[in-house]
């Protein structure tokens, strides 16, 4: 007999067809799904149980997406997908400050949203870490292995790749991203960002030809999304 609980996500959506059409789908993906409309009583909801993913549109009545979100920050690490109609870089870093894991703008494919929520769920379970993952960090040596190969990176390469392969799924801003190089910060200007990572999807496409992970997203930043 099977014993696994289900796994439960809370859908935070007023626009009644918009959670109708989530529901329909994390359900059809095996989800037990708890839609809410109202951001505060999605917070005590959630305070009472967490569920594995929190789908959070931002602009909610009363209690916004990004309050919310700030909240549950406070006392759960739940992933949380964030859905916006906003597209102004301002709106998506917010986001990003406030406790959000990944983004997705409407209008949104449900394909892609379902995507995204495994793959928050994934990492959260942990599956994709120790002997299942195709990367090894040594902190010590400052040294990343790929499929049983050292990635030939700089010193700040390593320090910007490390945070993302420790979490899959996750966006960081090009911001976040500096922030991770700590003293070298001074060399590295945000577009300086973007050529040290196509650097490093090079060094990982070398080692492994049919790499793809390591993704732009755009008006935000970059998402590593570990391979199955």
């Amino acid at each position: 007999m099977n014993t696994t609980a289900p796994r439960r996500v809370m859908v935070v959506e007023d626009d009644p067809k918009i959670a109708q059409l989530l529901v329909d789908y994390l359900r059809n993906d095996g989800f037990v799904v708890d839609a809410v409309s109202d951001g505060a009583v999605a917070l005590e909801s959630l305070k009472r149980a967490v569920p594995v993913a929190l789908v959070l549109d931002l602009m909610l009545p009363g209690l916004d997406g990004l309050s919310l979100c700030r909240a549950v920050r406070q006392f759960s690490d739940v992933p949380i997908l964030m859905l916006t109609a906003r597209i102004d870089e301002v709106d998506r870093l917010l986001g990003l400050d406030s406790g959000a894991d990944d983004y997705v703008c409407k209008p949104f494919s449900p394909r892609e949203v379902m995507a995204r929520v495994r793959a928050l769920v994934r990492r959260a379970e942990g599956r994709l870490t120790g002997a299942d993952a195709p990367w090894h960090i040594d902190d010590e040596a400052l040294r990343i292995h790929w499929r049983g190969q050292v990635v030939p990176l700089t010193p700040l390469e390593f320090r910007m790749l490390r945070p993302l392969l420790m979490h899959p799924g996750r966006v960081y801003s090009r911001v976040q991203l500096l922030d991770t190089v700590h003293s070298d910060w001074r060399d590295v200007s945000d577009r300086a960002v973007d050529s040290h990572v196509k650097n490093m999807r090079r060094k990982l496409l070398a080692i492994d030809p049919g790499f793809d992970g390591l993704s732009s997203v755009y008006g935000v930043g970059y998402r590593f999304d570990a391979p199955a």
